[in-house]
C-alpha cells in the first residue's frame, strides 16, 4: 500500500535522475522527522546515501557540511538558530565493529557523542540488519543505482511490535 506523508511517498520505488532529486527527497523526509526518529539507509557505494543525508539536514534545519562519516564513524549536526531545534546524528555503520555480542547502541555510546540519541534524528548509513536494534520504529530507505546512472529509492516506515 502506497502512502504519502509530508510529501514523501512510502512503499513505492521512486526514480531520482539527478543528485538534486535525491537531496530533495531527503529534504522532504527530514521535514517530517523529529527527536528520537531513526532512519536506516541501505544501498551500494555510489547509490546516494550521503546525498540523501544532505537533504535530510536541510529539512531538519541543521548546520555544518554533510560529508560521509566513514572515517569518523559519526558526525553531529546542531540545529540552526531559528530552526526546528532537533540535532542530526549521521552514522556510518560500515566501520562499526558490530562484533558478536556487541550492540550498535553500545558502540555509538562508546563514541561519546554530545547529543543523546533520543534527542536527535539518527541516520545510519549501511545500517540495514544492525541499526534497527536502536528503535522498534524506523524509516528504511533503500537506494540503488541503475546501469543508466539513475538512482532509485524506496522509503518504508517499519513498525515492529515489541
Amino acid at each position: 500500500m502506497t502512502s504519502l506523508h509530508g510529501g514523501v511517498r512510502y512503499d513505492v520505488e521512486m526514480e531520482l535522475p539527478e543528485p538534486a532529486d535525491t537531496e530533495a527527497l531527503g529534504e522532504r523526509l527530514g521535514a517530517t522527522l523529529g527527536a528520537g526518529d531513526l532512519v536506516v539507509l541501505s544501498g551500494p557505494l555510489g547509490a546516494g546515501k550521503t546525498v540523501l543525508v544532505r537533504g535530510l539536514a536541510r529539512g531538519l534545519q541543521v548546520g555544518g557540511a554533510v560529508t560521509s562519516p566513514t572515517f569518523v564513524i559519526a558526525r553531529e549536526h546542531r540545529p540552526l538558530p531559528g530552526g526546528r531545534g532537533v540535532p542530526l546524528v549521521h552514522v556510518d555503520a560500515y566501520r562499526l565493529g558490530l562484533a558478536a555480542g556487541t550492540e550498535i547502541a553500545d558502540e555509538l555510546d562508546d563514541l561519546d557523542l554530545d547529543t543523546p540519541l533520543t534527542e536527535a534524528v539518527v541516520v545510519v548509513e549501511w545500517g540495514e540488519g544492525a541499526a534497527e536494534r536502536l528503535s522498534a520504529d524506523h524509516v528504511l530507505v533503500r537506494l540503488g543505482r541503475r546501469p543508466d546512472d539513475v538512482r532509485v529509492a524506496t522509503v518504508r516506515r517499519v513498525r515492529t511490535d515489541a
